[in-house]
């Protein structure tokens, strides 16, 4: 068993003109995603999107990408006829398949000025070659609670939940907007990603300090943790029953 804690300043930045990328798994450039991988999330990016920027049409092949926003908007089309508007509260789930182009912009224009502030991640599909597909779904008022809410999963025990499906039946995205002074009580996994959106936390036993915006907790064979909110907070949680070693 495991537990690290990994401070959001150590990650990999990347910045453009109109981006500001915080990288939890350095991404941009020439560097080997699978090799870098905790368990089977290989990116998993902060990224500030100045008004009016975006990424131009681009293909992905055989990756399954999660987008989450915090602030703003991002406006996603593809090559099959998605279109639609993220904003926070809303994840939406990309499977690309055997190949699919979309293009991701910030939907606040330079007049408006507003920047998009969002968290990607990207993971393998269990299988290659699959139809691509989109699926988009609100939890504003489920995360309202402040429990932990499993917003994605691939998994047979989320089956009957309202996560979104994904193409790797071992992995599960769950998101939490705790208050302050409430704790919630993580599931145990073989490797485990818990990142800090907003606000800070404590891991019960682990974390001598409280973790900041940016921060995050990767854990191997790990049993349930317990986290409390120090403040008002947001924290996004991988649950995943591989890696690419096994």
């Amino acid at each position: 068993m495991t537990v690290e804690v990994l401070p959001g300043a150590g990650r990999h930045r990347w910045d453009d003109t109109w981006l500001t990328s915080m990288q939890s798994f350095p991404a941009t450039g020439n560097f080997d995603l699978e090799a870098g991988a905790h368990g089977v999330l290989m990116v998993h990016n902060e990224d500030i999107v100045d008004a009016g920027g975006g990424f131009d049409t681009h293909r992905h092949r055989d990756v399954e990408i999660v987008t989450w926003v915090l602030e703003g908007s991002i406006e996603h089309r593809d090559s099959d006829g998605n279109c639609g508007l993220i904003t926070p509260g809303l994840v939406q789930r990309m499977s690309a398949g055997r190949g699919i182009t979309h293009s991701e912009r910030n939907a606040s224009t330079r007049r408006d000025n507003v920047a998009a502030h969002v968290v990607q991640m990207w993971l393998p599909p269990d299988a290659d070659g699959r139809d691509p597909g989109y699926a988009e779904r609100d939890f504003t008022d489920a995360l309202a609670s402040g429990r932990l809410v499993t917003v994605v999963s691939g998994r047979a025990a989320h089956r009957d939940t309202d996560a979104l499906s994904i193409g790797n039946r071992f992995v599960a995205l769950h998101i939490a907007r705790p208050r302050a002074g409430m704790t919630i009580e993580l599931p145990p996994a073989p490797f485990g990603h818990l990142f800090v959106a907003r606000g800070q936390i404590e891991v019960v036993g682990e974390s001598a300090t409280p973790l900041e915006v940016g921060d995050a907790v990767r854990s191997v064979d790990k049993p349930a943790m317990t986290v409390r909110a120090v403040t008002d907070a947001e924290i996004l949680l991988w649950e995943m029953h591989a890696s690419f070693d096994l």
